[in-house]
């Protein structure tokens, strides 16, 4: 199980590596906008993210959950129950 510090940080971490991605500032992102339809985040970006989350927590994220990764406060939110999981 993650601890509280890891838990705590998920949202900042998650934001900063979307941004990155997207090639704008982490403040900029709604956490409840859609990666495609609002911020016009490609299949490519999307993997990029996965891949970056999946390598800093060191977890795996299941095939089926992908689809679910829709806003920055899904994946923030599946990030963290990975986690508790671990």
């Amino acid at each position: 199980m993650a601890d509280a510090g890891t838990l705590n940080n998920v949202e900042s971490d998650i934001r900063k590596l979307v941004a990155e991605v997207l090639e704008t500032e982490p403040e900029a992102i709604d956490g409840n906008a859609s990666f495609v339809k609002d911020l016009g985040m490609d299949s490519m970006m999307a993997l990029e993210i996965l891949a970056g989350i999946e390598k800093k927590y060191r977890i795996a994220i299941p095939e089926d959950t992908l689809p679910k990764f829709t806003s920055l406060n899904q994946t923030v939110k599946i990030v963290k129950d990975l986690l508790g999981k671990k």
